[in-house]
């Protein structure tokens, strides 16, 4: 659903989208010719261009299209679901089918759970149920994940394994499906891996590992902080005034709280939506802005932005050392100021879960 500004904004988009570039959607046509043109063109080289820069620039390509099939689940550049799928069905990024990812995000898009663990799929944040059954690395490993190398190294991990289990959980329980999706989605992809090795002479280990977790590492830059915890959802969701690279890059996904308001708008207007009513957006948000990626590589590359536990992160973290200063003793301080949050979050469930007893006794 749509959230405008107001209804300036409602008639001003509403006549842009009856515009020949609307219309047409011809620069997403056009980006989906760059990057399978870019994608092909690049692995049919691969003997030319050695294997470490096809490796770079595969994984490039396929975070950019990872960016397109976000795209695509938006109902750009067609209104056909169906044909939309083709367009995003081949494993270029290879790790998740495109219908598997479209369900996923479409649910993720329901604005009033943003960031909640059980509610939003996407969410970076666990439950304190979780907290508390996780042993000492798992909790480590989650509050790595909430800094920003963090994010790049282990992030993509995490999200693989909780796609995996979530099928395995459902076909656990009868529901088969998105069996056919996985299947399709696997045989496409040992057929892509097969003619990279043998006619690209690309090993399959390296498209595997090197493009694809590749893809979704440098795809969690974008994904860093793109959300937080508040009261107010609105204030949820970030504005991100990226240089040109990463808006490209991410199809000015960077400007994030005005996807969420109009995720019909375009790739190619959303910057021009947002730089129009830019302070509107900043006062929606509840001052939500970062000014680029390299902000948030500064303060929090190995400082955690925030608990990994949903109920007690509507702040970030405070106490961090500066970035790039990542010293023994530093990197111990940043996570144990998030373990005497963790601690201080189970002396309140243990004493809350006594009250409750003894309400029950009486």
């Amino acid at each position: 659903m749509a959230i405008y500004l107001d209804d300036t904004q409602r008639n001003t988009l509403a006549r842009l989208a009856t515009s020949w570039t609307w219309r047409t959607q011809w620069p997403t046509w056009a980006l989906i010719v760059t990057i399978y043109g870019g994608w092909f063109s690049v692995a049919t080289h691969a003997r030319d261009l050695g294997l470490p820069l096809t490796t770079l620039l595969l994984a490039v390509l396929g975070t950019w299209y990872m960016s397109l099939q976000h795209e695509l689940l938006h109902g750009h550049p067609t209104r056909s679901p169906f044909v939309n799928a083709l367009l995003g069905f081949a494993p270029l990024a290879v790790c998740f089918p495109y219908g598997i990812y479209r369900d996923s995000h479409l649910q993720h898009h329901d604005d009033p759970h943003l960031t909640h663990p059980e509610r939003d799929p996407e969410s970076y944040f666990v439950s304190a149920i979780a907290w508390q059954r996780a042993g000492w690395a798992i909790r480590a490993l989650l509050t790595f994940r909430n800094t920003f190398i963090g994010r790049l190294l282990v992030g993509p991990a995490f999200a693989i394994a909780a796609t995996g289990v979530d099928a395995l959980r459902q076909i656990k329980r009868g529901e088969w499906r998105d069996v056919p999706v996985w299947l399709a989605h696997f045989a496409a992809l040992a057929a892509l891996t097969a003619w990279l090795q043998h006619v690209c002479a690309v090993p399959a280990w390296v498209f595997i590992v090197g493009v694809g977790y590749g893809s979704l590492s440098l795809g969690s830059v974008r994904s860093f902080q793109e959300h937080r915890t508040a009261h107010a959802h609105e204030h949820r969701t970030v504005v991100n005034e990226a240089v040109w690279f990463w808006r490209l890059l991410f199809l000015n996904n960077n400007y994030h709280a005005v996807h969420h308001d109009l995720p019909q708008v375009p790739w190619f207007a959303l910057r021009k939506v947002y730089e129009t009513s830019r302070q509107q957006y900043i006062d929606r948000s509840g001052g939500f802005l970062v000014r680029g990626y390299g902000e948030w590589l500064r303060r929090y590359a190995f400082a955690p932005i925030a608990h990994p536990v949903h109920d007690v992160t509507s702040l970030p973290v405070h106490g961090n050392p500066p970035a790039f200063t990542p010293s023994v003793a530093r990197l111990r301080e940043n996570f144990m100021s998030v373990a005497r949050l963790a601690e201080h979050h189970e002396a309140l469930a243990h004493a809350t879960a006594e009250r409750q007893a003894t309400h029950q006794s009486l």
